[in-house]
């Protein structure tokens, strides 16, 4: 069965003499610090020879292939699937704050099902993205990306008109499900669109939404569930994702090369008569039944975590930060209204400690890390290995735990409320520096299985975004704000050297 393995931005290599094309067989055991890759210049793409039944691109210059697009399409295409990449985070924390108006209604005094509640969505980005990656990598990431958007926006109507909590939980994990599309399917849209020196900016913009969205979300639906009711924030996420699925419906187009060469095989078959055609991405593979296929592609996620050492560390590292981010978020709202004396609505602009914080940090982030990158390449001889994005981690890694003694002794002590605030930045600025250097490094290192790459990051960093702050509240009732903040502060200061390892090693 062919498994990815960390590889350059083209599977493929076309011999200038001979005109022949070669496919590299991916094989994850492989050790990703331990390849080499060639400068951006030598990049090759699979050509069309007919003579050997080879269909690929029409020359290196091909505009039918996704990397020629010209820079205003491909900027236009990632901020179509970007902002839909904002709505969906924004629905997993946007009921946070309304939700002591939803308890009311429903006479749901269990802490824990409440909790549930909103966390819930985060386990269908678990199981979403396993899913809808391999199917992207069979079908095409436009098809998916689409069906993903309107599952997730005919849910909305369901949690709007829940009549129980029961109800509200099964329809938020449905529409969960549905809005990890966007988040799974865009790094595979980011590596077909973009060479690698281009990269760390436009991951920097599409993983906004994931990252500002829980942020913005608590904010609007904070004042949204006082003045007009909790339910208007499921119409409301409603009316914004269907606009924008309806937009990523009309304007948006296939990026996966190997759909696209597969779908050209099939024209040029039919238009010649021929039988023997192949894609040149699928040099090395036999014909197999579509079910077959199916099933290779749902595996490599899972074997992703399981056979990539560096896959599953980073996902387990990534996994930890966004797990201490939710367990913040349990309490933020509760401590801004029973000790500051905020109303619902104005509890959710405490979260903007955090917001400034990623938007620091992402800022830092998109100016400094393809240059970073460069500069390393070319120290390295030219030679591009895809461990040149993560340096810069360690540095963020240290800023982050600062936040969680911060906020943690100063709400602990009802110190001026801006001061928990302000202690907050510390960390969105840090986990923005942790957060995007590993995402735009697997994407470097599995270019071809991108969305099956991200897929497993985005599942195991949801898994535990949804399950940890379950155990928020009684944690926090049993050692405090002091002290069960640095709890979590002494877990992040435990996990800095974890960068300096992937760095070194």
């Amino acid at each position: 069965m062919e498994t990815p393995q960390k590889e350059s931005d083209s599977n493929y290599s076309t011999a200038n003499d001979e005109d022949s094309v070669t496919h590299q067989t991916p094989d994850i055991e492989k050790q990703p610090s331990n390849t080499e890759t060639t400068s951006p210049a030598t990049e090759q793409y699979p050509e069309t020879d007919l003579s050997r039944g080879i269909v690929g691109w029409d020359g290196q210059d091909d505009p039918n292939n996704p990397q020629n697009f010209s820079t205003g399409k491909k900027w236009a295409l990632l901020a179509l699937i970007s902002a839909m990449t904002l709505i969906s985070p924004l629905a997993s924390s946007m009921f946070s704050p309304a939700i002591t108006y939803m308890a009311a209604e429903f006479k749901e005094t269990d802490e824990t099902i409440l909790s549930f509640s909103v966390s819930i969505y985060l386990l269908g980005y678990t199981f979403g993205p396993l899913l809808l990656a391999p199917l992207s990598e069979v079908y095409g990431r436009r098809i998916v990306l689409s069906g993903a958007n309107w599952f997730f926006v005919v849910w909305q109507i369901g949690c709007a008109l829940a009549q129980n909590i029961e109800t509200l939980i099964v329809c938020r994990l449905f529409a969960g499900i549905g809005g990890s599309g966007c988040l799974t399917l865009g790094a595979g849209v980011i590596a077909d669109l973009f060479p690698r020196e281009k990269r760390g900016m436009a991951t920097s913009i599409w993983a906004m939404g994931p990252l500002i969205g829980p942020v913005v979300g608590p904010i609007a639906g904070g004042f949204l569930g006082e003045q007009v009711g909790w339910r208007w924030v499921f119409w409301l996420l409603l009316i914004a994702g269907g606009v924008l699925a309806f937009g990523v419906e009309v304007l948006n187009k296939e990026t996966y090369p190997s759909v696209l060469i597969r779908w050209k095989k099939e024209k040029l078959a039919k238009e010649l008569g021929r039988t023997d055609l192949r894609s040149a991405y699928d040099l090395d593979e036999e014909p197999a039944p579509v079910m077959e296929v199916l099933a290779r592609s749902f595996k490599r996620p899972v074997l992703l975590f399981c056979k990539s050492p560096i896959v599953f560390l980073l996902s387990t590292y990534m996994s930890l930060i966004y797990g201490l981010l939710y367990l913040f978020f349990t309490t933020i709202s509760d401590v801004f209204t029973s000790q500051y004396g905020f109303s619902v609505g104005l509890s959710g602009l405490a979260y903007l400690g955090i917001g400034i914080g990623f938007m620091s940090g992402l800022m830092v982030i998109a100016l400094t890390n393809d240059k970073v990158m460069i500069k390393l390449t070319a120290r390295n001889g030219g030679k591009f290995e895809p461990e040149m994005r993560l340096p810069m981690m360690t540095f963020f890694a240290c800023v982050l735990p600062i936040s969680f003694f911060w906020y943690g002794w100063t709400a602990d002590k009802h110190v001026f409320w801006i001061v928990p605030i302000i202690g907050m930045f510390p960390f969105g600025f840090g986990m923005m520096g942790v957060y995007m250097p590993i995402q735009t490094y697997v994407i470097d290192c599995y270019p071809a299985y991108a969305a099956s790459a991200n897929a497993t990051l985005t599942a195991t960093r949801s898994l535990v975004g949804a399950m940890l702050p379950l155990a928020g509240p009684a944690m926090f009732n049993a050692l405090g704000l002091g002290w069960g903040n640095s709890l979590l502060g002494f877990v992040a200061l435990a996990f800095v050297p974890v960068p300096i390892i992937f760095t070194r090693s």
